[in-house]
């Protein structure tokens, strides 16, 4: 059995004997109450942290850097964030925990460390427009069918409306020939 199957077994099942022995001790309305608090408490958290790890998140792409360590934050945050507002003490408990900035850093640093080593695009390869290297030749390329719009150049543009933000011809045509 897998592991993360035996959780979603395991967890509901604990989540009502906590239930259960807390309405038998306290009462079932104050037990209601205790659910609905922590999540209503649970979701202001989550608003704050949230938006502090969106604005410096917006600071690292203005300063131009890439805001991955935020980015990891913000997926610990949505998983928070389905804790609080699921019933129970032990999903609170653990959506809490998530909240809490330095357990959150360390493992949005786990996170990178497993999932995104050296913070590099995941193919390696980066188109930037500019042309083939000398040696390397490609087909050229040929509309299969006039375009309704005007005369459409070898790399794919339309010279009769031209693209406003276009600084030089691309190599390739939107076809990816």
């Amino acid at each position: 059995m897998s592991k993360w199957f035996l959780a979603f077994l395991v967890l509901p099942l604990v989540e009502m004997a906590i239930l259960i022995e807390v309405g038998g001790r306290i009462g079932s309305w104050p037990t209601i109450g205790l659910v609905v608090g922590t999540a209503l408490l649970g979701v202001a958290l989550l608003k704050r942290q949230g938006l502090a790890t969106l604005v410096r998140g917006q600071a690292r792409l203005a300063a131009g850097e890439l805001p991955v360590r935020e980015v990891a934050e913000g997926l610990l945050l949505a998983v928070a964030g389905a804790l609080l507002v699921t019933p129970g003490f032990v999903t609170d408990g653990c959506g809490f925990a998530l909240l809490a900035p330095p357990l959150r850093m360390r493992l949005a640093g786990a996170l990178l460390a497993r999932f995104a080593p050296g913070e590099r695009p995941a193919g390696g390869r980066v188109f930037d427009g500019s042309p083939p290297a000398a040696g390397r030749t490609r087909a050229p390329c040929r509309p299969s069918r006039p375009s309704p719009r005007g005369p459409v150049s070898p790399q794919g543009l339309n010279h009769a409306n031209p693209p406003l933000l276009l600084a030089r011809p691309l190599a390739l045509s939107p076809r990816g020939c």
